[in-house]
């Protein structure tokens, strides 16, 4: 009895942890309006991540999907009702460090037009493909060596 009335406790215990921390991550959709932006490359990007604007979640993207016209993958994002978006913002993304979480970063420009419902950022800056990078600047590196390598 003893045995099962604490692994009862160590349930409810558990239960309330996740809770809490459910709670403080501040994870989940977010209730606003909903714009869209094309991207070249959104490596990293899929529904639930981040929106910030100024390091501050902001929004949640809420789909990713490729466009067959034009080949740009087309994300739509949910951003807080009371955060308004000027039309000349311009949206990257970006990462918490070298190999955290990817999310999406608003820069706001200094229209005073907003955009509302439906609306689209046109101003955008794909992933960074950084195994591209290592590999340019290796090649590089080899062809200033004359093609040697030592």
């Amino acid at each position: 009895l003893i045995e099962t009335v604490m692994g009862a406790v160590v349930l409810v215990v558990a239960a309330l942890f996740i809770v809490f921390a459910y709670n403080k991550a501040e994870v989940g959709k977010v209730e606003g309006y909903e714009i869209v932006a094309k991207f070249d490359r959104v490596d990293g990007i899929l529904a639930g991540s981040d929106v910030r604007m100024s390091g501050i979640k902001v929004g949640t993207v809420t789909v990713s999907v490729l466009d067959p016209k034009t080949y740009f993958a087309k994300v739509s994002m949910n951003i807080r009702s009371d955060i308004k978006i000027p039309d000349d913002t311009s949206i990257a993304v970006s990462s918490d460090g070298l190999l955290g979480d990817k999310f999406l970063a608003l820069s706001p420009g200094g229209s005073d037009e907003m955009l509302g419902a439906g609306g689209e950022i046109t101003t955008t800056q794909g992933s960074i493909d950084l195994m591209s990078l290592v590999g340019q600047m290796i090649f590089s590196q080899s062809n200033k060596n004359g093609g040697k390598t030592r």
